[in-house]
């Protein structure tokens, strides 16, 4: 993952592992090594510093998943979340998603799909699913023109 991220990259949910990137890190469990301690909408919505290159979206995946890793903390809607991310994203800028499914940011937010991944765990574990988009607002593609 880190070779696909490209400049300054937002860590929504980034857990305890510390990526080798120029990460600026959020995690809404305080235990958590991370620069912020915000809900991850609450944390797109008042951001006001330089717009990221790369986002990283990984949520937990699942209600189990939130109960376990945020100790019963409710996290953001998704489609909320994903509304909010073009205003923290450069044009030209990555979203890189991880979940179960294969729900991405979408055409209707003007993204396009670069790479899509499949990692099996094996066992019960559910695979994860990844994938890299493009933000290309209109604006951006009228220049390219």
């Amino acid at each position: 993952m880190e070779k696909e991220c490209e400049g300054k990259v937002l860590n929504l949910f980034c857990g305890p592992t510390r990526l080798a990137l120029n990460e600026i890190r959020n995690d809404l469990n305080p235990d958590m090594p991370a620069d912020h301690h915000l809900d991850a909408l609450e944390f797109l919505r008042t951001w006001n510093g330089e717009r990221f290159n790369t986002i990283l979206l990984d949520p937990p995946y699942a209600y189990r998943k939130s109960m376990t890793m945020y100790q019963g903390m409710v996290c953001s809607p998704f489609r909320q979340l994903k509304d909010a991310i073009p205003g923290c994203l450069y044009p030209d800028g990555l979203v890189i998603t991880f979940g179960y499914h294969s729900v991405v940011m979408g055409r209707n937010r003007q993204f396009e799909l670069e790479k899509i991944a499949l990692f099996s765990h094996g066992g019960a574990i559910h695979d994860t699913i990844a994938s890299i988009e493009r933000y290309v607002p209109a604006q951006l593609k009228l220049s390219l023109t």
